[in-house]
């Protein structure tokens, strides 16, 4: 079966902090919707240019749905759109990939190839 990853930006300090105790608690950046907020593909650089523009230090994750469980909820959210919501930690053992995002000139975040299907300019999804 081919996974169905989703995506989640965090700060590096955040991730590292998890990677010591096993937990994701989803950082500052989530505490107050209590839950970690994810992304698709299709998603996640929109997802960056709308609440990471010219933050730097940040790492992208990358987790298989499948392997989340019923704590994770698919929720309309911006433009009817469903985004992925974890509701409870992420246990660190379930991440796929751990990638770091770099700034570009722009202030919008590179994000690797295999990541997103398009290059977006702006982050916020106009094919380049």
């Amino acid at each position: 079966m081919a996974k169905r990853l989703i995506y989640h930006i965090c700060r590096r300090q955040d991730w590292q902090s998890a990677e010591k105790t096993g937990l994701y608690d989803g950082g500052i950046d989530n505490w107050t919707d209590e839950f970690i907020h994810f992304s698709t593909a299709q998603q996640v650089a929109e997802s960056a240019g709308r609440h990471y523009s010219k933050v730097a230090g940040l790492v992208l994750i990358a987790v298989n749905a499948d392997d989340l469980g019923p704590t994770l909820k698919w929720e309309s959210s911006r433009g009817g759109q469903f985004f992925p919501h974890l509701y409870g930690p992420l246990l660190t053992v379930k991440v796929q990939s751990v990638c770091d995002l770099p700034l570009r000139e722009d202030g919008f975040h590179q994000f690797p190839d295999n990541i997103v299907p398009c290059r977006l300019a702006g982050g916020m999804g106009r094919n380049v």
